[in-house]
Protein backbone atom coordinates (compact mmCIF):
# COMPACT_ATOMS: atom_id res chain seq x y z
CA UNK A 1 0.00 0.00 0.00
CA UNK A 2 2.90 2.70 -0.95
CA UNK A 3 1.43 4.35 -4.21
CA UNK A 4 3.43 2.24 -6.66
CA UNK A 5 0.94 1.99 -9.16
CA UNK A 6 0.10 5.12 -10.39
CA UNK A 7 -3.58 6.70 -10.61
CA UNK A 8 -4.31 8.77 -13.34
CA UNK A 9 -5.91 12.16 -12.21
CA UNK A 10 -10.10 11.93 -12.55
CA UNK A 11 -11.88 14.62 -14.35
CA UNK A 12 -14.84 14.94 -14.02
CA UNK A 13 -18.15 13.79 -16.02
CA UNK A 14 -19.09 15.44 -18.78
CA UNK A 15 -22.52 16.44 -18.32
CA UNK A 16 -24.99 15.60 -21.02
CA UNK A 17 -27.69 18.01 -22.35
CA UNK A 18 -30.56 16.14 -23.44
CA UNK A 19 -31.38 18.14 -25.87
CA UNK A 20 -34.36 17.34 -28.43
CA UNK A 21 -33.13 14.25 -30.61
CA UNK A 22 -29.87 13.24 -28.91
CA UNK A 23 -29.15 9.64 -28.07
CA UNK A 24 -28.61 10.42 -24.58
CA UNK A 25 -32.62 11.49 -24.46
CA UNK A 26 -33.70 8.78 -26.97
CA UNK A 27 -32.27 6.00 -24.48
CA UNK A 28 -33.93 7.81 -21.18
CA UNK A 29 -37.60 7.94 -22.88
CA UNK A 30 -37.14 4.24 -23.40
CA UNK A 31 -35.68 3.51 -19.84
CA UNK A 32 -38.60 5.61 -18.46
CA UNK A 33 -41.12 3.75 -20.62
CA UNK A 34 -39.74 0.71 -19.42
CA UNK A 35 -39.36 1.41 -15.38
CA UNK A 36 -43.26 2.20 -15.86
CA UNK A 37 -44.18 -0.47 -17.53
CA UNK A 38 -43.26 -3.15 -15.03
CA UNK A 39 -43.76 -3.78 -11.09
CA UNK A 40 -40.34 -4.57 -10.15
CA UNK A 41 -39.42 -6.92 -6.79
CA UNK A 42 -36.61 -5.51 -4.72
CA UNK A 43 -35.01 -7.86 -2.55
CA UNK A 44 -32.56 -7.24 0.40
CA UNK A 45 -29.25 -8.24 -0.54
CA UNK A 46 -26.90 -9.93 2.08
CA UNK A 47 -23.57 -11.57 1.55
CA UNK A 48 -24.60 -11.35 -2.00
CA UNK A 49 -27.46 -13.10 -1.62
CA UNK A 50 -31.16 -11.80 -2.96
CA UNK A 51 -33.11 -12.15 0.83
CA UNK A 52 -37.19 -12.21 0.59
CA UNK A 53 -39.07 -11.85 3.17
CA UNK A 54 -42.91 -11.77 1.83
CA UNK A 55 -43.56 -8.58 3.95
CA UNK A 56 -43.31 -5.95 0.86
CA UNK A 57 -44.32 -2.11 0.75
CA UNK A 58 -45.13 -1.03 -2.46
CA UNK A 59 -43.38 2.06 -4.03
CA UNK A 60 -45.40 4.08 -6.52
CA UNK A 61 -43.27 7.60 -8.06
CA UNK A 62 -43.69 10.72 -6.05
CA UNK A 63 -45.86 12.48 -9.38
CA UNK A 64 -47.86 9.67 -9.97
CA UNK A 65 -48.98 8.33 -6.45
CA UNK A 66 -51.82 5.72 -7.65
CA UNK A 67 -49.26 3.70 -10.46
CA UNK A 68 -47.23 1.16 -8.98
CA UNK A 69 -44.02 0.64 -10.28
CA UNK A 70 -42.20 -1.72 -7.34
CA UNK A 71 -42.31 -3.42 -4.36
CA UNK A 72 -39.30 -4.09 -1.41
CA UNK A 73 -38.75 -6.51 1.09
CA UNK A 74 -38.98 -5.40 4.42
CA UNK A 75 -36.77 -7.00 6.92
CA UNK A 76 -36.33 -7.39 10.86
CA UNK A 77 -33.90 -7.87 13.61
CA UNK A 78 -32.83 -10.97 12.48
CA UNK A 79 -31.78 -9.63 8.74
CA UNK A 80 -29.47 -6.87 10.62
CA UNK A 81 -27.65 -9.20 12.58
CA UNK A 82 -27.07 -11.46 9.11
CA UNK A 83 -25.96 -8.56 7.73
CA UNK A 84 -23.45 -7.77 9.90
CA UNK A 85 -22.36 -11.20 10.46
CA UNK A 86 -22.06 -11.30 6.65
CA UNK A 87 -19.73 -8.36 6.91
CA UNK A 88 -17.59 -9.74 9.79
CA UNK A 89 -17.28 -12.42 7.41
CA UNK A 90 -16.38 -10.68 4.25
CA UNK A 91 -13.95 -8.53 6.22
CA UNK A 92 -10.41 -10.62 6.50
CA UNK A 93 -10.39 -11.18 2.86
CA UNK A 94 -11.48 -7.71 1.83
CA UNK A 95 -9.39 -5.44 3.54
CA UNK A 96 -6.38 -7.79 2.57
CA UNK A 97 -7.24 -7.58 -1.08
CA UNK A 98 -4.55 -5.16 -2.38
CA UNK A 99 -6.09 -1.71 -2.88
CA UNK A 100 -5.34 -1.61 -6.77
CA UNK A 101 -7.35 -4.36 -7.20
CA UNK A 102 -10.43 -2.33 -4.70
CA UNK A 103 -9.79 0.73 -7.17
CA UNK A 104 -10.33 -1.67 -10.28
CA UNK A 105 -13.73 -2.72 -8.88
CA UNK A 106 -14.71 1.22 -8.07
CA UNK A 107 -13.63 2.63 -11.76
CA UNK A 108 -14.83 -0.47 -13.60
CA UNK A 109 -18.49 0.62 -11.68
CA UNK A 110 -17.53 4.08 -12.69
CA UNK A 111 -17.09 3.53 -16.87
CA UNK A 112 -20.33 0.98 -16.15
CA UNK A 113 -22.47 4.16 -14.91
CA UNK A 114 -20.91 6.03 -17.58
CA UNK A 115 -22.39 3.74 -20.14
CA UNK A 116 -24.79 1.01 -19.80
CA UNK A 117 -26.28 1.84 -16.79
CA UNK A 118 -26.29 5.57 -17.28
CA UNK A 119 -30.14 5.47 -18.64
CA UNK A 120 -31.22 3.11 -16.27
CA UNK A 121 -30.11 5.02 -13.34
CA UNK A 122 -31.00 8.21 -14.45
CA UNK A 123 -34.63 6.95 -14.95
CA UNK A 124 -34.70 4.94 -11.85
CA UNK A 125 -34.07 8.73 -9.98
CA UNK A 126 -36.25 10.11 -12.12
CA UNK A 127 -39.41 7.81 -11.75
CA UNK A 128 -39.10 7.49 -7.67
CA UNK A 129 -37.41 10.30 -6.41
CA UNK A 130 -38.92 12.70 -8.83
CA UNK A 131 -36.06 14.37 -10.56
CA UNK A 132 -36.13 15.67 -13.58
CA UNK A 133 -33.76 14.65 -16.28
CA UNK A 134 -31.15 17.25 -15.81
CA UNK A 135 -31.70 16.94 -12.10
CA UNK A 136 -30.97 13.21 -12.51
CA UNK A 137 -28.21 13.34 -15.17
CA UNK A 138 -26.28 15.49 -12.41
CA UNK A 139 -26.92 13.37 -9.59
CA UNK A 140 -27.16 9.83 -10.36
CA UNK A 141 -24.44 9.90 -13.44
CA UNK A 142 -21.94 12.56 -13.27
CA UNK A 143 -21.87 13.00 -9.56
CA UNK A 144 -21.64 9.19 -8.19
CA UNK A 145 -19.17 8.94 -11.69
CA UNK A 146 -17.08 11.49 -9.72
CA UNK A 147 -17.06 9.83 -6.46
CA UNK A 148 -15.82 7.09 -7.77
CA UNK A 149 -13.18 7.72 -9.80
CA UNK A 150 -12.20 10.46 -7.38
CA UNK A 151 -12.17 8.91 -4.34
CA UNK A 152 -9.93 6.19 -6.16
CA UNK A 153 -7.79 9.20 -6.67
CA UNK A 154 -7.31 10.64 -3.52
CA UNK A 155 -7.38 6.43 -1.96
CA UNK A 156 -3.98 6.30 -3.91
CA UNK A 157 -2.80 9.51 -2.89
CA UNK A 158 -3.51 8.32 0.90
CA UNK A 159 -1.56 5.27 0.91
CA UNK A 160 1.37 6.94 -1.35
CA UNK A 161 1.50 9.67 2.03
CA UNK A 162 4.52 8.13 3.64
CA UNK A 163 7.11 9.67 6.06
CA UNK A 164 9.27 11.67 4.11
CA UNK A 165 12.29 11.24 6.83
CA UNK A 166 14.29 8.74 7.90
CA UNK A 167 17.46 8.11 10.11
CA UNK A 168 20.52 6.16 9.41
CA UNK A 169 19.94 2.53 9.41
CA UNK A 170 15.30 3.37 9.75
CA UNK A 171 12.92 2.45 7.36
CA UNK A 172 9.75 4.38 8.98
CA UNK A 173 6.28 3.52 6.64
CA UNK A 174 2.97 4.22 7.44
CA UNK A 175 -0.23 1.44 7.25
CA UNK A 176 -3.93 3.20 6.60
CA UNK A 177 -5.68 -0.01 7.61
CA UNK A 178 -9.24 -0.24 7.32
CA UNK A 179 -10.99 0.28 11.00
CA UNK A 180 -11.86 -2.63 13.06
CA UNK A 181 -15.13 -3.78 12.76
CA UNK A 182 -18.00 -3.10 10.56
CA UNK A 183 -19.03 0.03 9.57
CA UNK A 184 -22.95 1.37 8.87
CA UNK A 185 -24.28 3.97 6.38
CA UNK A 186 -27.41 5.23 6.26
CA UNK A 187 -28.46 7.04 3.01
CA UNK A 188 -31.07 10.11 2.45
CA UNK A 189 -33.48 9.88 -0.76
CA UNK A 190 -32.82 13.13 -2.37
CA UNK A 191 -29.32 12.15 -3.86
CA UNK A 192 -28.57 8.81 -5.40
CA UNK A 193 -25.03 9.75 -5.76
CA UNK A 194 -24.77 10.58 -1.85
CA UNK A 195 -26.82 7.01 -1.42
CA UNK A 196 -24.17 5.20 -3.38
CA UNK A 197 -20.65 7.57 -1.71
CA UNK A 198 -21.45 6.64 1.77
CA UNK A 199 -20.72 2.99 1.23
CA UNK A 200 -18.92 3.08 -1.31
CA UNK A 201 -16.38 5.31 -0.17
CA UNK A 202 -16.12 3.09 3.22
CA UNK A 203 -15.65 0.10 1.17
CA UNK A 204 -13.27 1.10 -1.31
CA UNK A 205 -10.91 2.14 1.85
CA UNK A 206 -11.14 -2.13 3.35
CA UNK A 207 -14.22 -1.37 5.48
CA UNK A 208 -17.04 -3.78 5.32
CA UNK A 209 -20.58 -1.69 5.23
CA UNK A 210 -24.17 -2.56 6.45
CA UNK A 211 -26.52 -0.58 4.53
CA UNK A 212 -29.60 0.94 5.33
CA UNK A 213 -31.27 3.85 2.74
CA UNK A 214 -34.12 5.48 2.79
CA UNK A 215 -37.23 3.64 2.17
CA UNK A 216 -38.02 6.57 -0.70
CA UNK A 217 -35.04 6.07 -2.70
CA UNK A 218 -34.52 1.90 -2.64
CA UNK A 219 -35.72 1.66 -6.15
CA UNK A 220 -32.62 3.64 -7.19
CA UNK A 221 -30.45 1.95 -4.59
CA UNK A 222 -31.28 -1.59 -6.48
CA UNK A 223 -30.13 -0.13 -9.42
CA UNK A 224 -26.58 1.09 -7.25
CA UNK A 225 -26.12 -2.63 -5.78
CA UNK A 226 -26.75 -4.29 -9.45
CA UNK A 227 -24.06 -1.74 -10.62
CA UNK A 228 -21.75 -3.00 -7.92
CA UNK A 229 -21.94 -6.41 -8.37
CA UNK A 230 -21.52 -6.27 -12.00
CA UNK A 231 -18.63 -4.31 -11.38
CA UNK A 232 -17.07 -7.24 -9.28
CA UNK A 233 -18.06 -6.37 -5.41
CA UNK A 234 -17.40 -9.40 -3.24
CA UNK A 235 -20.43 -10.89 -1.50
CA UNK A 236 -20.41 -9.29 1.69
CA UNK A 237 -18.82 -6.23 1.50
CA UNK A 238 -21.75 -3.84 1.01
CA UNK A 239 -24.84 -5.61 2.59
CA UNK A 240 -28.30 -4.09 1.93
CA UNK A 241 -31.31 -4.16 4.43
CA UNK A 242 -34.77 -2.13 4.25
CA UNK A 243 -35.17 -1.96 8.18
CA UNK A 244 -36.82 0.46 10.38
CA UNK A 245 -34.49 3.11 12.14
CA UNK A 246 -35.08 1.93 15.51
CA UNK A 247 -34.39 -1.87 15.18
CA UNK A 248 -31.62 -1.41 13.06
CA UNK A 249 -30.29 1.34 15.64
CA UNK A 250 -30.67 -0.56 18.53
CA UNK A 251 -28.72 -3.42 16.89
CA UNK A 252 -25.83 -1.95 15.21
CA UNK A 253 -24.90 0.85 17.94
CA UNK A 254 -24.95 -1.90 20.91
CA UNK A 255 -22.61 -4.48 18.97
CA UNK A 256 -18.98 -4.38 20.29
CA UNK A 257 -17.64 -4.31 16.29
CA UNK A 258 -19.61 -0.89 15.48
CA UNK A 259 -16.52 0.61 13.79
CA UNK A 260 -18.23 3.81 12.24
CA UNK A 261 -21.43 5.80 11.21
CA UNK A 262 -21.82 7.33 7.35
CA UNK A 263 -24.85 9.63 7.77
CA UNK A 264 -26.56 12.48 5.74
CA UNK A 265 -30.16 13.24 6.70
CA UNK A 266 -32.08 15.32 9.22
CA UNK A 267 -29.72 16.80 11.97
CA UNK A 268 -32.47 15.36 14.50
CA UNK A 269 -31.83 11.89 13.94
CA UNK A 270 -27.74 12.47 13.57
CA UNK A 271 -28.01 13.70 17.13
CA UNK A 272 -29.80 10.88 18.89
CA UNK A 273 -27.48 8.62 16.99
CA UNK A 274 -24.60 9.48 18.28
CA UNK A 275 -26.11 10.53 21.65
CA UNK A 276 -26.96 6.63 21.49
CA UNK A 277 -23.03 5.79 20.26
CA UNK A 278 -22.00 7.62 23.75
CA UNK A 279 -24.20 5.92 25.60
CA UNK A 280 -23.17 2.70 24.13
CA UNK A 281 -19.16 3.76 23.80
CA UNK A 282 -18.20 1.28 26.98
CA UNK A 283 -19.21 -1.80 24.60
CA UNK A 284 -16.98 -0.73 21.48
CA UNK A 285 -13.37 -2.50 20.68
CA UNK A 286 -12.75 1.06 19.38
CA UNK A 287 -13.74 4.34 19.53
CA UNK A 288 -16.14 4.48 16.35
CA UNK A 289 -15.54 7.39 13.15
CA UNK A 290 -18.55 9.54 13.65
CA UNK A 291 -18.97 11.23 10.10
CA UNK A 292 -22.54 12.95 9.55
CA UNK A 293 -23.96 15.88 6.84
CA UNK A 294 -26.71 17.24 8.16
CA UNK A 295 -29.52 19.97 7.81
CA UNK A 296 -29.43 23.15 6.23
CA UNK A 297 -30.92 26.67 6.37
CA UNK A 298 -29.13 27.80 3.22
CA UNK A 299 -29.17 31.55 2.58
CA UNK A 300 -28.38 34.02 -0.15
CA UNK A 301 -26.80 37.44 1.12
CA UNK A 302 -27.41 40.41 -1.74
CA UNK A 303 -25.85 43.67 -1.47
CA UNK A 304 -26.46 46.93 -2.43
CA UNK A 305 -24.23 46.75 -5.29
CA UNK A 306 -25.62 43.51 -6.40
CA UNK A 307 -26.54 42.36 -10.07
CA UNK A 308 -30.41 42.24 -10.17
CA UNK A 309 -30.42 39.33 -13.12
CA UNK A 310 -27.68 37.13 -11.10
CA UNK A 311 -29.53 37.81 -7.83
CA UNK A 312 -32.64 36.36 -9.48
CA UNK A 313 -31.22 33.67 -11.40
CA UNK A 314 -29.47 32.21 -8.51
CA UNK A 315 -32.44 32.03 -6.43
CA UNK A 316 -34.42 30.86 -8.83
CA UNK A 317 -32.24 27.98 -9.62
CA UNK A 318 -31.29 27.44 -5.36
CA UNK A 319 -34.59 27.57 -4.00
CA UNK A 320 -36.60 25.31 -6.29
CA UNK A 321 -34.14 23.04 -7.95
CA UNK A 322 -35.06 19.57 -7.26
CA UNK A 323 -38.46 21.28 -5.57
CA UNK A 324 -35.44 22.66 -2.74
CA UNK A 325 -35.04 19.09 -1.71
CA UNK A 326 -31.71 19.72 -1.23
CA UNK A 327 -29.93 20.27 1.96
CA UNK A 328 -27.98 22.94 0.49
CA UNK A 329 -30.98 24.79 -1.17
CA UNK A 330 -31.61 28.25 -1.15
CA UNK A 331 -34.14 28.74 1.37
CA UNK A 332 -33.89 32.40 3.16
CA UNK A 333 -32.39 35.45 1.55
CA UNK A 334 -31.95 38.97 2.31
CA UNK A 335 -33.04 41.69 0.24
CA UNK A 336 -31.47 45.33 0.12
CA UNK A 337 -34.05 47.82 0.02
CA UNK A 338 -32.94 49.34 -3.02
CA UNK A 339 -33.07 46.65 -5.20
CA UNK A 340 -36.47 45.23 -3.47
CA UNK A 341 -38.52 46.49 -6.22
CA UNK A 342 -36.55 45.21 -9.78
CA UNK A 343 -36.01 42.02 -7.99
CA UNK A 344 -39.65 41.43 -7.09
CA UNK A 345 -41.12 41.98 -9.95
CA UNK A 346 -38.22 39.71 -12.11
CA UNK A 347 -38.68 36.54 -9.69
CA UNK A 348 -41.90 36.45 -9.14
CA UNK A 349 -42.25 36.48 -13.34
CA UNK A 350 -39.52 33.65 -13.33
CA UNK A 351 -41.44 31.49 -10.77
CA UNK A 352 -44.52 32.33 -12.84
CA UNK A 353 -43.07 30.95 -16.14
CA UNK A 354 -41.97 27.37 -13.91
CA UNK A 355 -44.11 24.46 -15.03
CA UNK A 356 -44.89 21.86 -12.68
CA UNK A 357 -45.72 18.52 -13.21
CA UNK A 358 -44.52 14.84 -13.81
CA UNK A 359 -40.55 14.25 -14.45
CA UNK A 360 -41.27 12.23 -17.78
CA UNK A 361 -42.34 15.42 -19.24
CA UNK A 362 -39.36 17.04 -19.93
CA UNK A 363 -40.55 20.34 -19.75
CA UNK A 364 -41.58 20.61 -16.34
CA UNK A 365 -38.99 22.83 -14.20
CA UNK A 366 -40.18 21.82 -10.85
CA UNK A 367 -41.75 18.14 -10.18
CA UNK A 368 -43.68 16.55 -6.64
CA UNK A 369 -42.00 16.72 -3.19
CA UNK A 370 -40.72 13.02 -2.31
CA UNK A 371 -44.02 12.01 0.24
CA UNK A 372 -47.66 12.65 1.53
CA UNK A 373 -45.57 13.40 5.02
CA UNK A 374 -43.18 15.75 3.20
CA UNK A 375 -46.49 17.35 1.64
CA UNK A 376 -48.31 17.98 4.64
CA UNK A 377 -45.66 19.59 5.85
CA UNK A 378 -45.01 21.99 3.37
CA UNK A 379 -48.81 22.92 2.80
CA UNK A 380 -49.09 23.16 6.83
CA UNK A 381 -46.46 26.30 6.46
CA UNK A 382 -47.73 27.79 3.21
CA UNK A 383 -51.54 28.02 5.00
CA UNK A 384 -50.38 29.44 8.25
CA UNK A 385 -48.23 32.40 5.88
CA UNK A 386 -51.46 32.98 4.26
CA UNK A 387 -53.32 33.48 7.72
CA UNK A 388 -50.27 35.88 8.99
CA UNK A 389 -50.41 39.38 8.53
CA UNK A 390 -46.50 39.19 9.29
CA UNK A 391 -45.43 38.14 5.82
CA UNK A 392 -46.98 38.02 2.36
CA UNK A 393 -46.92 35.05 -0.22
CA UNK A 394 -45.81 36.92 -2.87
CA UNK A 395 -45.92 33.73 -5.71
CA UNK A 396 -47.08 30.01 -5.55
CA UNK A 397 -48.63 29.14 -2.37
CA UNK A 398 -50.70 26.70 -4.09
CA UNK A 399 -50.77 23.12 -4.14
CA UNK A 400 -52.30 19.43 -5.08
CA UNK A 401 -52.34 16.06 -3.96
CA UNK A 402 -54.70 14.13 -6.02
CA UNK A 403 -52.54 12.72 -8.47
CA UNK A 404 -48.97 13.49 -6.90
CA UNK A 405 -47.49 15.19 -4.72
CA UNK A 406 -47.03 18.72 -6.00
CA UNK A 407 -45.99 21.89 -4.85
CA UNK A 408 -45.95 25.27 -6.72
CA UNK A 409 -43.24 27.10 -5.83
CA UNK A 410 -43.91 29.61 -3.31
CA UNK A 411 -42.18 33.00 -1.90
CA UNK A 412 -42.52 34.78 1.03
CA UNK A 413 -41.92 37.85 2.04
CA UNK A 414 -41.31 38.52 5.78
CA UNK A 415 -42.09 41.57 8.10
CA UNK A 416 -39.78 40.10 10.61
CA UNK A 417 -36.34 38.65 10.12
CA UNK A 418 -37.17 35.52 12.23
CA UNK A 419 -40.15 34.54 11.48
CA UNK A 420 -40.14 30.71 11.75
CA UNK A 421 -39.84 29.65 7.98
CA UNK A 422 -36.62 32.52 7.88
CA UNK A 423 -35.65 29.77 10.81
CA UNK A 424 -36.79 26.13 10.27
CA UNK A 425 -35.66 24.12 7.52
CA UNK A 426 -38.57 23.37 5.50
CA UNK A 427 -36.51 21.24 2.92
CA UNK A 428 -39.52 22.19 -0.19
CA UNK A 429 -39.72 24.54 -2.70
CA UNK A 430 -40.51 27.38 -0.47
CA UNK A 431 -38.36 30.42 -0.07
CA UNK A 432 -38.61 33.41 2.45
CA UNK A 433 -37.01 36.77 1.70
CA UNK A 434 -36.15 39.35 4.16
CA UNK A 435 -36.03 42.83 3.06
CA UNK A 436 -33.76 45.17 5.13
CA UNK A 437 -32.08 48.49 4.83
CA UNK A 438 -29.65 48.98 1.99
CA UNK A 439 -26.99 51.04 4.56
CA UNK A 440 -27.55 48.24 6.96
CA UNK A 441 -25.66 45.91 5.76
CA UNK A 442 -23.49 45.23 9.14
CA UNK A 443 -26.84 44.40 10.55
CA UNK A 444 -28.00 41.93 7.85
CA UNK A 445 -24.67 40.21 8.12
CA UNK A 446 -25.54 39.70 11.70
CA UNK A 447 -29.02 38.27 10.95
CA UNK A 448 -27.38 35.29 8.35
CA UNK A 449 -24.45 34.67 11.17
CA UNK A 450 -27.27 34.12 13.72
CA UNK A 451 -30.59 33.51 12.98
CA UNK A 452 -30.41 29.69 11.92
CA UNK A 453 -28.39 27.01 13.94
CA UNK A 454 -27.72 25.31 10.68
CA UNK A 455 -23.88 26.25 8.89
CA UNK A 456 -24.21 24.32 5.49
CA UNK A 457 -24.43 26.28 2.52
CA UNK A 458 -24.59 30.11 1.45
CA UNK A 459 -23.41 32.69 -0.70
CA UNK A 460 -23.26 36.80 -1.30
CA UNK A 461 -24.19 38.01 -4.29
CA UNK A 462 -22.13 41.46 -4.93
CA UNK A 463 -20.41 43.62 -7.38
CA UNK A 464 -18.89 45.76 -4.60
CA UNK A 465 -15.38 43.70 -3.54
CA UNK A 466 -15.19 45.28 -0.40
CA UNK A 467 -18.78 43.69 0.20
CA UNK A 468 -17.62 40.53 -0.63
CA UNK A 469 -14.68 40.76 1.52
CA UNK A 470 -16.43 41.73 4.49
CA UNK A 471 -19.19 38.88 3.97
CA UNK A 472 -16.60 36.37 3.85
CA UNK A 473 -14.77 37.23 6.60
CA UNK A 474 -17.41 37.76 8.81
CA UNK A 475 -19.56 34.67 7.60
CA UNK A 476 -16.59 32.34 8.05
CA UNK A 477 -18.47 30.45 10.55
CA UNK A 478 -21.99 30.20 8.51
CA UNK A 479 -21.45 27.94 6.26
CA UNK A 480 -18.86 24.86 5.18
CA UNK A 481 -19.43 25.89 1.27
CA UNK A 482 -19.72 29.32 0.46
CA UNK A 483 -20.70 30.70 -3.10
CA UNK A 484 -20.10 34.28 -4.63
CA UNK A 485 -22.19 35.43 -7.25
CA UNK A 486 -23.71 32.24 -7.44
CA UNK A 487 -26.85 30.08 -5.80
CA UNK A 488 -25.40 28.23 -2.88
CA UNK A 489 -25.63 24.38 -4.47
CA UNK A 490 -24.34 22.59 -7.02
CA UNK A 491 -20.54 21.36 -5.43
CA UNK A 492 -18.84 19.54 -7.86
CA UNK A 493 -16.85 16.39 -6.65
CA UNK A 494 -13.24 17.07 -6.75
CA UNK A 495 -13.91 21.31 -7.45
CA UNK A 496 -16.21 22.22 -4.11
CA UNK A 497 -15.62 19.42 -1.12
CA UNK A 498 -19.00 19.60 0.34
CA UNK A 499 -19.51 19.93 4.01
CA UNK A 500 -20.75 21.98 6.94
CA UNK A 501 -20.69 22.57 10.78
CA UNK A 502 -22.67 23.70 13.42
CA UNK A 503 -26.07 21.85 13.26
CA UNK A 504 -25.16 20.86 9.67
CA UNK A 505 -22.80 18.64 10.52
CA UNK A 506 -19.21 17.24 10.63
CA UNK A 507 -17.77 19.01 7.92
CA UNK A 508 -15.56 16.27 6.84
CA UNK A 509 -16.21 16.74 3.30
CA UNK A 510 -17.84 14.48 0.58
CA UNK A 511 -15.87 14.06 -2.43
CA UNK A 512 -12.22 14.93 -0.78
CA UNK A 513 -9.38 13.20 0.95
CA UNK A 514 -10.28 14.46 4.18
CA UNK A 515 -13.44 12.33 4.00
CA UNK A 516 -11.54 9.06 3.08
CA UNK A 517 -8.78 9.14 5.26
CA UNK A 518 -11.88 9.41 8.03
CA UNK A 519 -12.75 5.45 7.10
CA UNK A 520 -9.20 4.37 7.78
CA UNK A 521 -7.00 3.75 11.29
CA UNK A 522 -3.20 4.56 10.64
CA UNK A 523 -0.55 2.39 11.82
CA UNK A 524 3.21 3.62 11.95
CA UNK A 525 5.61 1.08 11.17
CA UNK A 526 9.74 1.83 11.97
CA UNK A 527 12.09 -0.93 11.11
CA UNK A 528 15.32 -1.12 12.35
CA UNK A 529 17.46 -2.35 9.90
CA UNK A 530 20.69 -2.96 12.04
CA UNK A 531 20.00 -3.22 15.55
CA UNK A 532 22.00 -1.98 18.48
CA UNK A 533 23.64 -4.79 20.50
CA UNK A 534 24.62 -3.10 23.80
CA UNK A 535 22.02 -0.95 25.72
CA UNK A 536 25.49 1.49 26.50
CA UNK A 537 25.12 5.07 25.43
CA UNK A 538 28.38 6.83 24.15
CA UNK A 539 28.01 9.00 26.96
CA UNK A 540 28.49 6.82 29.33
CA UNK A 541 32.43 6.53 28.33
CA UNK A 542 34.59 8.01 30.59
CA UNK A 543 36.37 11.18 28.84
Amino acid sequence: MNGFFKIPNAINETVLDYAAGSKEKLELKKALAEGRSQVIDIPMYINGKEVRTGKTQAIFPPHDRHHQIGLFHRGDAEHVHLAIEAALTAKPMWENMPWEQRAAIFLKAADLLAGPYRAKMNAATMLAQSKNAYQAEIDAACELIDFLRFNVQYMSEIYADQPSANSKGIWNRLEHRPLEGFTFALTPFNFTAIAANLPSSMAMMGNVVVWKPAFTQIYSAKVIMDLFKEAGLPDGVINIVYTDGPTTGDIIFKHPNFAGLHFTGSTGVFRSMWNAIGSNIHLYKTYPRIVGETGGKDFVLVHKSADVDTTVAALARGAFEYQGQKCSAASRAYIPSNLWNAIKTKLVEEVKSMKVGPTEDFTNFVNAVIDEKSFDKLAGYIDNAKKDSSVEVIVGGTYDKSQGFFIDPTIIVAKEPHYVTMCEELFGPVLTLYVYNENEFEKALELVNTTSEYALTGAIIAQDRYAITQATEYLRHAAGNFYINDKPTGAVVGQQPFGGSRASGTNDKAGSKANLLRWTSTRTIKETLVPVKDYRYPFLQEA
